[in-house]
């Protein structure tokens, strides 16, 4: 069973082009259901029923989300159909199966003032350069978090206004940048970028040495080594706290943000979506949701019959 769970998530990362980080959710989720199955005596995908299926979902129904019990039927789903694909079974388990519709939920967005409060709660110098020109760059370019962190030197076009980000499914798009964000970004590799990456290392004895950091990331931590998503969230929630935002916030609130902003300025919804790199413009649609909330806000707060 393992072996042939291998084999999937090795097809999803060659030939389907799924990132790293969603494989290594599919790959959660799919331990988890083999858990399940061996706790059962079910030794082998092959001797798996329908009725199995339906009780692993009943299982996760009381401590999971639904949108986390469909997330989980989706990559068990996947999973049957490589292996019918493969004719390793002759029909999938999961082939009756419906995934249930899911209330779609509008995005938490942060309105201007809270934007302008939060950058501005940044101190401009130390790592506060870096940090400004990290949500400079996911407010003003609405990139996913995943994207920030894997951005290299040579993505970068300061000159031109423009950076060259890989997304989901290993999609790569074009994403022009506005003024304050290339400002920020040229200021801190100019000026702290540098410092981080010639921090010389204290070893056990007490001597230092030279580090030799991942030089082609753009943001680096203290040691000069590539950012990872769970210190750009740290980094978020500080300022939002000192920019004193009582919402939850978190990266993908600034690309929501983003989205939202473009929309309610005039923006087409196609070039939004092509900033955004959705593959699906109902993906995208979602953002006219939060723009309707708003008008509905303000008819019923000046109309003189609400």
């Amino acid at each position: 069973m393992s072996q042939q769970l291998n084999e999937y998530l090795a097809y999803l990362e060659l030939e389907r082009g799924l990132s790293p980080t969603t494989r290594a959710s599919y790959q959660l989720d799919l331990t988890l259901f083999e858990t399940f199955l061996k706790q059962r005596q079910i030794g082998s995908l092959t001797q798996v029923r329908q009725v199995h299926v339906r009780e692993f979902l009943q299982s996760l129904r009381a401590t999971r989300a639904p949108a986390t019990v469909a997330r989980k039927l989706a990559a068990v789903k996947g999973l049957f159909r490589f292996l019918e694909g493969q004719r390793v079974i002759r029909r999938s388990p999961t082939a009756f199966i419906e995934t249930p519709r899911l209330w779609r939920r509008l995005p938490h967005t942060l309105n201007v003032t809270e934007i302008e409060r939060l950058l501005g709660s940044i101190k401009k110098e130390g790592l506060g350069v870096r940090d400004l020109a990290m949500l400079e760059l996911l407010y003003g370019a609405g990139l996913r978090v995943s994207e920030l962190v894997s951005l290299d030197l040579d993505s970068c076009n300061l000159d031109a206004g423009f950076i060259r980000c890989v997304g989901k499914g290993n999609k790569e798009r074009i994403v022009p940048l506005g003024r304050q964000a290339t400002e920020a970004i040229r200021h801190y590799l100019s000026h702290e970028r540098p410092l981080l990456i010639a921090r010389p290392v204290k070893q056990a004895g007490g001597s230092q040495e030279p580090r030799r950091p991942e030089t082609t990331a753009v943001f680096v931590n203290r040691w000069g080594r590539r950012l990872t998503r769970q210190r750009v969230w740290q980094v978020l929630r500080r300022c939002a706290r000192a920019g004193l935002i009582s919402k939850t916030v978190g990266p993908h609130t600034l690309r929501h943000s983003f989205a939202t902003h473009l929309l309610e300025g005039g923006a087409d919804l196609r070039v939004v979506q092509e900033l955004l790199g959705h593959a699906n413009i109902s993906t995208t649609q979602r953002y006219t949701h939060v723009d309707r909330s708003r008008l509905k806000s303000v008819h019923e707060q000046f109309h003189p019959r609400p």
